[in-house]
């Protein structure tokens, strides 16, 4: 008798073309710069300033984003008050919010002269500065207090509810709730938060690119991209693309390493009410942390709009053409994804999974250091961007859109598997009246996700890319380079507008009449 529920079935040609084409395109630009970085290449003190600064600034954004998120989300997991779904929804935003265009609305509320500066110069205080240490590690903790907020609420909610109602009934204290109940969660969620933030922020570009400052405030990321532009030294970019490939693994592995079991036990899933929580004074500061983080997250987020309507008509024509290239590479990029993620997912194999999460891992920089390395002696590199930039986006993409589908395939052959064995159903039969109708809730969202993330990339093009060719988020930079932030407030819109809109498109084209 079988051990499995469900049968193994051989791997079809799809998922087998599929691997190969994932592992070639990670594998041989990282070999590239592997062979490239063994030269001998002199390491500059600025290099070495480069990698101090990229962990350092790493280990503040995570500290202060996972710091920030506990209160705030120990709020959002014992209150409940009018706006608190839409609230919670929007703490998703990050992980289709452009981040040149979210770096744009923290500029017009903390830069010079923004929101901020205003306020400080009607006090009669000096105005503050954005840029350097402080300003990379403030939009680090706008990005990522969200995602560390999400993580650690799901930790609050797994605490069975009947455990509170237990300690009500033992007439804990807050402080023996928090020590017997909240405490073991953190300890197990925390460190995993806070390794997910930390590896996040190593691989930052467009944060540092914009609000680094200059030469104090250069991440190895960044020092890539200056060793192609101003140097053109691609030994040194290979070294330092190496440097940026082994503390992100780094990372990686200390994120999978880091959390530990809670060992709460299983729950009735009832509404958690906090009874040693009522006080007015815990009440209040609750609204508190709850206010804050919506202020720091929403008050960018209408200048945005507010400064993207004001500068549409100072937009010139270039940001129209470098709209339609985003959206070409976007389409691009979403077919690419969903293709091997569904070949990939049909696999249902261990190893395939691993290829495709592996990009995750890897920089965008580093894939990009060793394309240009590989085509350099026998094309022009610019000839080839948006072929390059699309492959890149895919391979970031798909380890997103791989975590979507996969488990849903999963269930799929677990649930319909041996009916569809039965029936015959093989192929593109079984895929087309099994599998994919199954599936369209999950591909609408990855098609939506992948086309945001594409939308508002700001990465590989930057090694490509010659003043003939932009991507909206690359034409947006140069905007701003050029000092025309009213054109580039209404660039970011744009961008904003046409991220959101195929996200929603894609999305809802997926639900179909699902909530018909």
């Amino acid at each position: 008798m079988a051990a499995r529920a469900v049968p193994l079935k051989p791997v079809n040609a799809f998922a087998w073309i599929a691997v190969a084409f994932v592992a070639a395109a990670i594998f041989v630009p990282l070999a590239a710069v592997f062979v490239r970085a063994d030269t001998m290449v002199k390491v500059l003190t600025s290099d070495w300033s480069a990698l101090r600064f990229t962990i350092w600034q790493a280990i503040l954004s995570a500290v202060f984003s996972v710091g920030l998120a506990i209160p705030v989300a120990r709020a959002l997991a014992r209150r409940a008050f009018p706006g608190r779904g839409i609230l919670i929804t929007l703490l998703g935003a990050p992980f289709i919010l452009p981040v040149i265009v979210a770096v744009l609305g923290l500029l017009a509320v903390f830069g010079r002269g923004g929101l901020v500066n205003q306020v400080l110069g009607w006090a009669g205080i000096e105005p503050v500065s954005i840029y350097g240490l402080h300003g990379v590690v403030l939009a680090h903790v706008f990005f990522n207090l969200p995602l560390a907020t999400r993580i650690i609420l799901q930790g609050w909610q797994a605490i069975p509810g009947e455990r509170f109602r237990l300690a009500a009934n033992l007439g804990m204290s807050p402080g023996q709730v928090a020590r017997v109940l909240e405490w073991p969660m953190l300890r197990a969620v925390v460190p995993g938060a806070l390794m997910v933030v930390f590896a996040i922020c190593l691989s930052s570009f467009a944060v540092a690119l914009t609000l680094g400052g200059g030469p104090r405030a250069t991440t190895v990321e960044l020092a890539i991209y200056q060793a192609f532009t101003f140097d053109f030294d691609l030994g040194r970019a290979a070294l330092l693309a190496v440097v940026q490939l082994v503390i992100a693994g780094v990372a990686a592995a200390l994120a999978l390493w880091a959390a530990v079991p809670t060992g709460f036990g299983a729950g009735m899933d009832r509404i958690v009410r906090r009874w040693e929580a009522e006080s007015a004074v815990l009440r209040a500061g609750d609204a508190v942390w709850i206010g804050l983080a919506a202020l720091f997250l929403l008050v960018p987020l209408a200048m945005i709009f507010l400064n993207g309507l004001k500068g549409l008509a100072q937009v010139p024509g270039m940001v129209w053409t470098a709209t339609g290239t985003s959206v070409v590479i976007a389409l691009i990029t979403t077919v690419l994804v969903l293709v091997l993620a569904l070949s990939l997912a049909t696999a249902r194999r261990g190893w395939a999974e691993i290829v495709a999460l592996s990009g995750i891992a890897v920089s965008p920089l580093v894939i990009g250091t060793g394309l240009f390395i590989m085509v350099n002696p026998w094309i022009n590199p610019a000839h080839l961007a948006l072929p390059v930039t699309a492959l890149v986006n895919t391979l970031m993409a798909l380890p997103f859109a791989m975590r979507v589908i996969a488990p849903e395939v999963a269930r799929i052959e677990a649930d319909y598997g041996r009916l569809a064995d039965a029936l015959g159903l093989r192929g593109w039969a079984r895929m087309r009246w099994l599998v994919l109708p199954r599936l369209r809730n999950s591909l609408g969202f990855s098609a939506g996700l992948t086309a945001a993330l594409s939308m508002g990339d700001l990465g590989v093009v930057a090694l490509f890319a010659d003043p003939d060719f932009a991507t909206l988020p690359l034409q947006m930079y140069r905007l701003m380079g050029a000092y025309r932030m009213e054109a580039a407030a209404g660039a970011g819109l744009i961008l904003l507008v046409f991220s959101l809109a195929l996200f929603y498109l894609f999305d809802r084209g997926g639900r179909g009449d699902v909530d018909a």
